[in-house]
């Protein structure tokens, strides 16, 4: 026998949940009810999805998320064309690729868009629980919107998208804000931070002290817990911001304010691509380790241009699929089970043309009916039933079938009677199983 090929590794399967597997990683059934909720609630706001390459051009992301990032340094899954020779690269995120589809088709000479979507990144990191070499990301923008009430907006659907699916602001997810002010700002922030690293570099590890001259931001977000003094002293960008950029960031908290929704300014936070200015923002969790960010973006109005386009504003969000999910899990919030409503008991093959009929009108009327199918013994045939998940037995006897009838069984209430329903019209029945 052949050796079992395997998944590559950090590269998981989503299983159905009638698939039993060793490991946490959420089912099908999971995924889809998010997606059905992430749809709903965008529509919602007047948001449109699009769907991009999962494959782009290895210099969109060098030259718009930054030559000296950790991504495009360590992360990313390139490799050469065979046969052009062209440099590609499995996109890591989902912004670079958004914007060069809004240039290419010149997207915006109509006005703003509000648009989103969500598939496959890849980026090539240590495996470790909510974090994977290709992992699942919705990512969300408005383009061409320039003011805070828009910033704001976005934070405040990301509310909404908790609420929906069970998550409370404050509680399971709470929200951290800050400004990366303009690009003078952010110079003149950088001369501070340059001159400050240089008097604390004995302080600095092997990682801090290479992106000293080149990106010293990032050293703001080090993980490294010996450097977080040498952090918290650091100079603050939010004290360097200039009246516009105050301004703008205090638009945005004056409608996070009068939509009661708390949040903490945090003056480290500054994100993981080069591209964000002003507003950036972090929804974070304690339930998960350190893998505590769950969803973080910011406004970057420079990268239209920056990739080729004219210059238009731009703001939005990424959230990671999976790790949402496994916090979900993590809190044990209620979610539906993928399994059926109803298990059709047919003991009879002579039975399955006038079965099938029923279930069909039954699935017209949106019943979700999964048929038995194979034969087996009545009990075999209701152990399956069981299995499935189902809150009902659709039981379609000979006796049940002569009278015109099918009886139907309660499988999670053993107190409830078996009753008998018409063959024809199921689906003037089928509302009130519905709706039970």
């Amino acid at each position: 026998m052949a050796d079992i090929l395997r998944a590559v590794k950090g590269m998981n399967d989503i299983l159905p949940p009638s698939v039993p597997r060793s490991d946490r990683l959420p089912d099908s059934a999971l995924w889809q009810w998010f997606e059905t909720t992430v749809r709903s609630v965008l529509a919602r706001y007047g948001y449109q999805n699009l769907i991009t390459p999962v494959v782009e051009p290895t210099a969109l992301f060098v030259r718009g998320l930054g030559e000296v990032t950790d991504i495009v340094e360590k992360e990313m899954y390139s490799f050469e064309d065979s046969m052009n020779g062209d440099r590609l690269t499995l996109r890591p995120e989902a912004t670079a690729g958004i914007v060069r589809a809004m240039v290419e088709h010149n997207a915006l000479y109509n006005g703003p868009l509000r648009i989103w979507l969500m598939g496959p990144m890849f980026r090539h990191e240590k495996p470790q629980k909510g974090r994977y070499r290709q992992f699942h990301q919705l990512d969300v923008e408005a383009l061409g919107y320039a003011g805070p009430d828009v910033d704001a907006e976005m934070i405040l659907m990301v509310r909404t998208l908790w609420r929906e699916l069970g998550l409370v602001e404050g509680r399971h997810v709470r929200l951290e804000l800050n400004s990366l002010g303009q690009p003078d700002e952010r110079r003149a922030h950088r001369e501070a931070l340059v001159k400050h690293f240089e008097q604390h570099a004995d302080a600095l590890d092997e990682d801090s002290r290479r992106r000293l001259h080149s990106n010293p931001l990032r050293i703001l977000d080090t993980k490294n817990p010996a450097m977080q003094a040498v952090v918290e002293s650091a100079p603050k960008l939010i004290d360097l911001l200039g009246e516009a950029s105050l301004a703008h960031f205090n638009a945005v908290r004056a409608v996070l304010d009068a939509a009661g929704l708390e949040y903490r300014i945090n003056p480290r936070l500054v994100r993981g691509m080069d591209y964000y200015n002003l507003t950036v923002f972090e929804w974070v969790t304690d339930h998960l380790g350190s893998q505590g960010t769950v969803c973080g973006g910011g406004r970057y109005d420079g990268l239209i241009e920056q990739l080729g386009g004219k210059p238009a504003p731009a703001v939005g969000f990424g959230l990671g699929i999976e790790r949402l999910l496994l916090l979900i899990q993590e809190l044990g919030l209620p979610v539906p089970s993928g399994a059926p409503l109803a298990y059709a008991v047919i003991p009879s093959p002579a039975l399955v043309p006038k079965a099938a009929v029923t279930l069909e009108a039954l699935r017209a009327a949106g019943l979700s009916v999964l048929m038995h199918a194979g034969g087996g013994s009545m009990k075999s045939q209701f152990k399956r039933a069981d299995a499935s998940g189902a809150r009902y037995a659709l039981i379609f006897g000979e006796d049940e079938v002569a009278r015109g009838e099918v009886a139907l069984k309660d499988l999670r209430n053993a107190e409830a009677p078996q009753r008998s329903l018409p063959l024809t019209g199921a689906a003037a029945w089928a509302a009130e199983l519905l709706n039970a």
